[in-house]
């Protein structure tokens, strides 16, 4: 039954983050919240133990001078001292707002400055980076350090000091936060210029969460199982595993590392997961090698599996159910190979799975969907509080999903992706022009994408507004579309098409740095280095049969023609990639003009 934003509004009236944490501590008081690794086994704080730290941090924060309007930054890991820091600033009304931790000195200073904080809660192994931005002593007046550190002086305070703290009476303390009050500002991940502080408010969380509830379509997922290991800076890691958790009651293990997920899922099975594309890449990838590596009996019992898992998903997505021979064929490889292979990746208790922040392949989607895991694709921005479209089981392969429950979605005159609704962010922090460029008169948030709805409402992302290419011949081009065939390119993990204004489409491509000295390993190649592996001729040859394969989909004009293999490896926040691992094509651009040249010389 659909919603409007009006009722959906009425819904969730008076309703915060924080008091649907106080609600939730209360409710699932001995369920356990949060959980993470200590030596060979896993720690755990149950919801009361969690609001009671919480309520004792607001109590430290009191006493520090944070108050409704104040500002506080977080530079932490997953863990979970991170989540009952951000509940006590939420307690006082006050902001708290999430540094990258991959950040420079000149990025904090920038982001500190910007936001006005003045208090922070910096995990030790980041302090001196902390310290070496300037900020403190100065705008922020107080530091409370997680894990042990040299502290000194009464501006320095350490985490088990501020948990000794009186706790402020949590209920009474929820009570008090205003719909209005600024849950967080997440700061852009700056792929065309400085970061812009999206300012998103408690109003918004709680319409996003009432919104992403009916979404699951009345699925049950109180107590869920989730694995926390994206940047918490992220809007999508903050709505999944932080503000859902305070509504659904959240079984959250925190993952401090981001490579580590592939243990930690084996561990903990969650039964949501997000993550952005280039982990589905990595697992697939690792799958499709195994698959390669297999003996002939076993290598067509796989491709016979994936293929009948293949039409099963296809028509479970329509609602329907397969029968007769199908269905029996399906309980086979099922039985036999699709579960096993689940399980082994501790993938087999999913109710949801969730690709986002980036376009992901048709191949990579399939291939998870034909596995029995229930993958679908999200699209969204910081400025939409996370979630714009989204469809978890009635999937269509290519399309990101209608408008979640609320939401107004409709195509601008020239394509663009518009949208209005309660979980449209409040705006810029201190940027009223760019505000107005974002936002305008009527309400509705320009999300810069352009895209195509089919005749379900199922929307499709053609590609970045001002990242269309439009080659010397006139054609219009979409580098998202190729990039990501070239990513799924087992050789390949980054990808990155020029062609602007050229005559013909080309590439850089970076080699995957786990899965290129494998294959070369395999075929005999000594020097295993990626610069080495760049430029053997073997490698070369065949990166490039895999280009002409991923090419053979898409029309002339479209088709990369030439490439350039790189050696480098492209890290998260780096001049190539945003800490999400977005293209920064700018950078790219800049850093590999050369070798851009190179290929229309």
């Amino acid at each position: 039954m659909s919603v409007t934003n009006d009722e959906l509004s009425r819904v969730v009236a008076g309703r915060t983050a924080a008091s649907l944490f106080a609600a939730t501590a209360s409710a699932r008081a001995d369920a356990v919240a949060l959980r993470w690794r200590e030596g060979d086994g896993f720690a755990a704080w149950t919801w009361a133990e969690y609001g009671n730290r919480a309520a004792r941090i607001a109590g430290a924060l009191e006493g520090l001078g944070v108050g409704a309007g104040s500002r506080v930054v977080l530079m932490m890991r997953n863990r979970p001292e991170f989540h009952v820091a951000d509940v006590g600033v939420l307690l006082r009304r006050a902001t708290p707002i999430s540094i990258y931790n991959s950040s420079s000195p000149d990025q904090i200073a920038y982001l500190v400055r910007h936001s006005g904080a003045t208090v922070a809660v910096i995990e030790a192994t980041f302090l001196d980076r902390f310290v070496a931005s300037g900020v403190h002593p100065g705008q922020i007046a107080h530091v409370i350090v997680v894990d042990d550190a040299d502290v000194s002086g009464e501006a320095m305070h350490t985490w088990d000091d501020a948990l000794g703290s009186q706790p402020v009476e949590l209920a009474r303390a929820a009570a008090a936060v205003d719909p209005d009050d600024v849950a967080t500002v997440i700061y852009t991940s700056g792929t065309t210029g400085p970061p812009k502080g999206v300012v998103i408010d408690h109003a918004n969380v709680a319409w996003t969460i009432e919104s992403l509830r009916r979404t699951l379509h009345a699925v049950e997922v109180e107590g869920s199982r989730l694995v926390s290991y994206l940047p918490m800076a992220h809007v999508a890691e903050r709505m999944v595993s932080h503000y859902q958790a305070m509504a659904f009651g959240y079984e959250v293990t925190t993952c401090p590392e981001a490579g580590q997920i592939g243990a930690y899922l084996a561990d903990v099975r969650p039964n949501i997961l997000f993550a952005v594309p280039r982990v589905w890449e990595k697992i697939h990838a690792g799958l499709q090698g195994v698959i390669a590596a297999s003996d002939d009996d076993k290598r067509g019992r796989y491709l016979d599996a994936l293929e009948v898992g293949a039409l099963v998903a296809e028509m479970r997505a329509r609602g329907d159910e397969p029968s007769g021979e199908l269905a029996a064929r399906f309980e086979a490889v099922e039985a036999d190979t699709l579960a096993p292979v689940r399980a082994l990746l501790g993938l087999d208790e999913l109710i949801a799975a969730i690709s986002g922040a980036a376009p992901i392949t048709r191949e990579v989607l399939g291939f998870f969907r034909a596995l029995g895991v229930p993958l679908s694709e999200i699209y969204g921005l910081s400025e939409s509080s996370g979630p714009l479209t989204w469809e978890p089981f009635r999937v269509r392969v290519g399309t990101v999903g209608p408008a979640i429950p609320g939401l107004d979605v409709r195509l601008g005159d020239d394509g663009e992706v518009l949208c209005r609704g309660g979980n449209v962010f409040r705006g810029y922090l201190d940027d009223p022009e760019k505000t107005a460029e974002t936002i305008d008169s009527e309400g509705w948030l320009h999300t810069g994408d352009i895209g195509v709805l089919d005749d379900a409402g199922y929307l499709r992302i053609v590609d970045r507004k001002k990242e269309l290419i439009i080659t010397a011949g006139g054609k219009n081009v979409s580098p998202a579309n190729l990039e990501g065939a070239l990513k799924a390119l087992p050789l390949v993990g980054q990808a990155c098409v020029v062609g602007d204004r050229r005559p013909f489409i080309g590439a850089l491509l970076v080699l995957d740095p786990e899965v290129a000295p494998a294959w070369a390993k395999a075929h005999g190649i000594d020097d295993l280095s990626l610069p080495a592996l760049a430029a053997h001729p073997d490698v070369v040859a065949e990166v490039g049969r895999g280009v002409e394969e991923a090419m053979a989909g898409f029309n002339q004009a479209e088709r990369v023609k030439k490439f350039v293999l790189l050696g480098d490896e492209w890290l998260p926040d780096s001049e190539e990639l945003t800490p999400t691992m977005k293209l920064k094509r700018r950078g790219v651009h800049a850093k590999y003009e050369k070798e851009i040249e190179s290929l229309y010389e």
